[in-house]
């Protein structure tokens, strides 16, 4: 029995999202293949549980993570829910390697291509086509997705595009959605973007994203949710694995033992990790969600366990005091 319930925290005042949110990445058959039924299944344990908040993206299965979200949701009442997707990399047809595999990790058919596009008229061309896989008239949150490579044209098209939705009322809330913290910052102060979705700089492990992004996003009102809170898989167990990855790649000596470190603290506190990691973003006051990725009702089960369980506010004050993961809570 859990011991809390979900709560829901506002984007701007008007876009209510549960506190957790459902990452659909793992139902466009990442890494390994997921039913139909595996994905639905797990859609409808997340709402039975409270999850409103559901995201998505093109590059997820080249496209199927969104038809996949979309058929799920197709009974639920539309407004129950928020969805977000995101553009920046257009799905175009490719026949010619229809008969291979996907080379980015998701075990679809390459029928489409990724092209990257941030102009207007390619964040136009893409939310329709979402629009279309997601089976909905509307989309709540779009993200720019990992616009690394692409900020002048990001910055002098994409962005004034998705304001120009977000005035049209075709989307209520735009920002960025991105593995690094300094560009999301700039895009902050150049633009009026609602959110920004961080994927790695803001968990227990890594908190570089304090010193540039959180307290602009403070100060300016935009909503963060907290992406990759287990970094890559290392803070996903209670134990840290032999083999456990870092940043996508295998963990180095120091980051391992500072996870160790990490995860021994949570023990001496009767705390599992992986329930620390969920929660430490939910505390700085910017953070309305943490998104974690889930494929099926097992994984669904366990992130809100992690979710709800209680933490005693003294393993927050001895982390602080390792000088590992200073607290959140109050910051201004």
């Amino acid at each position: 029995m859990t011991a809390l319930s979900l709560a829901t925290r506002s984007i701007r005042g008007h876009l209510p999202v549960s506190d957790v949110g459902f990452g659909a990445a793992q139902l466009g058959n990442l890494n390994r293949r997921t039913t139909d039924e595996e994905s639905t299944a797990a859609v409808h344990a997340a709402l039975a549980a409270g999850v409103t908040y559901f995201d998505t993206a093109p590059h997820y299965g080249l496209g199927l993570s969104e038809r996949r979200l979309g058929a799920a949701l197709a009974g639920t009442p539309r407004d129950d829910v928020v969805i977000s997707t995101k553009v920046g990399r257009l799905l175009v047809d490719s026949p010619d390697t229809a008969d291979r595999q996907d080379d980015q990790g998701f075990v679809v058919p390459a029928s489409v291509r990724r092209e990257w596009d941030f102009s207007a008229d390619g964040v136009k061309r893409s939310i329709e086509a979402s629009l279309a896989r997601l089976g909905t008239d509307r989309i709540d949150i779009v993200y720019l997705h990992d616009p690394d490579d692409h900020e002048e044209q990001a910055t002098r098209e994409a962005l004034p595009a998705l304001i120009e939705l977000r005035e049209q009322g075709v989307v209520r809330a735009i920002g960025a959605g991105m593995n690094q913290s300094a560009m999301p910052a700039r895009f902050i102060q150049a633009h009026d973007i609602d959110v920004v979705m961080l994927a790695g700089r803001f968990t227990l492990l890594v908190q570089t994203a304090l010193a540039d992004l959180m307290p602009l996003a403070l100060r300016r009102g935009v909503a963060i949710v907290a992406a990759g809170v287990y970094n890559s898989g290392l803070l996903s167990s209670a134990q840290i694995r032999p083999d456990a990855h870092f940043d996508y790649a295998p963990a180095s000596d120091e980051v391992r033992e500072r996870a160790e470190r990490l995860a021994a603290i949570c023990h001496a506190h009767g705390v599992d990790l992986p329930s620390a990691a969920v929660q430490y973003p939910l505390r700085h006051p910017a953070v309305v969600s943490t998104v974690i990725g889930m494929r099926s009702v097992a994984h669904v089960e366990s992130s809100i366990e992690r979710r709800t369980s209680l933490i005693p506010e003294d393993l927050w004050a001895e982390l602080a005091e390792a000088g590992l993961a200073p607290d959140p809570v109050g910051a201004a």
